[in-house]
């Protein structure tokens, strides 16, 4: 294989990501407005928030037993399941159809970026994968800094009929994208020795690096699922750029973070992450104007910056290196369910305490995660 990095195949599949997860993030804090004008109830709203993650994960578990039908078409199959499903919210006027909906959009979105990952890998060097992964992986950051935002400003300027059009959009052009590549694979023959359905889901040596995923996605998913929903509760305008203020600090504060790890190892970067996250909810559930949400943003993109990669990579870094394929998808797995279960109980709660006081929930829930952190680091000196 060429060293060539920048090849035909590789500019489109990141390209690719990049619509993919657009259309993603078009809908993460609009379908809960979708829900609540539909006249869902503060636990549908958490249904159709939270469910998409688990169809995600299920589908995750097998996506190795398909793999052999070939990843291309593998792929494709997901970006229909993904735009057919989008296209059909705009027909759904009942909050029961929705959530059914929502649950198999997550089969193809978990579809859809599984074999893009495993496409784009097909047409890396090995030389230079750390570095491809990172080019590849920006698709998704910049999918996160634009489509929030610019979804918020669809539906409320527009109506849900355009966001979900133009989020199908994204998919669609997704696929043209990439039925324009050369042949990258073809249908292959898997070992039976992939592993038990439990050691697809949790790597053996990761329970602790997982249990602290868990619980951190428990509040990032909160806060970019309900954002939007408690910033219109409080009347604050303005709430999509919390979403493009938080991802620029996040792509800031990543190599910083990822310097951190490598020269003082993990503690020293989740504990100033965690700090910086809990700073984040706090000013979020005190905020009386635009401007204190919009500095909260500056805090939630340096905590989300320093956790996120700090978290997977200690989690690889916890197993044998030939294991690390399964420690990356436990730690997708846990960002999965833990958004999932996080946004499902505080939509059940929002009812009761609004979506602005969620948040101080979130906050105790990262004041254990700096308490099992300093526990973690007494006892075991990571």
């Amino acid at each position: 294989m060429s060293n060539k990095l920048w090849t035909k195949n590789f500019t489109a599949l990141t390209l690719t990501n990049g619509l993919l997860f657009s259309s993603f993030y078009f809908l993460m804090p609009t379908m809960p407005l979708f829900a609540a004008d539909l006249g869902a109830s503060g636990t549908q709203v958490g249904i159709v928030g939270g469910i998409f993650g688990y169809s995600a994960i299920l589908i995750r578990l097998f996506t190795n037993d398909v793999r052999q039908l070939g990843k291309k078409f593998c792929f494709y199959v997901g970006l229909g399941i993904s735009m057919l499903v989008t296209l059909s919210f705009v027909i759904f006027d009942s909050i029961g159809s929705v959530i059914v909906a929502r649950f198999v959009q997550g089969f193809g979105f978990g579809l859809a970026t599984t074999f893009a990952a495993a496409l784009v890998l097909e047409v890396i060097p090995a030389s230079r994968r750390g570095e491809g992964l990172g080019y590849f992986g920006l698709g998704s950051t910049v999918g996160m800094a634009i489509a929030p935002a610019l979804g918020i400003f669809l539906y409320e300027n527009f109506n849900s009929t355009v966001l979900f059009v133009t989020s199908a959009l994204c998919i669609l052009i997704a696929g043209v994208i990439v039925s324009q590549t050369d042949k990258i694979s073809s249908a292959e023959k898997i070992s039976a020795s992939y592993g038990s359905i439990s050691e697809r889901f949790l790597a053996r040596g990761t329970g602790r690096a997982a249990m602290l995923t868990i619980l951190f996605s428990v509040a990032y998913g909160s806060v970019n699922t309900f954002i939007a929903m408690a910033a219109r509760e409080a009347n604050l305008p303005n709430a999509g750029f919390f979403f493009v203020i938080g991802t620029t600090f996040i792509f800031l504060s990543r190599p910083i973070g990822g310097k951190l790890f490598d020269t003082h190892g993990a503690f020293a970067t989740l504990l100033p992450g965690t700090i910086f996250y809990t700073i984040a909810l706090v000013m979020i559930f005190s905020a009386k104007s635009s401007a204190t949400l919009l500095t909260a943003a500056i805090f939630h993109g340096i905590g989300a910056g320093f956790l996120l990669p700090a978290l997977m990579t200690w989690m690889i870094n916890s197993v044998k290196s030939t294991q690390r394929d399964a420690a990356s998808a436990t730690f997708y797995n846990m960002l999965d369910i833990g958004t999932g279960t996080g946004v499902l109980l505080l939509g059940t709660l929002s009812g009761t305490f609004g979506y602005m006081n969620l948040y101080k929930f979130v906050a105790v829930v990262m004041i254990f995660v700096l308490i099992v952190l300093l526990r973690t680091r007494s006892r075991r000196g990571f």
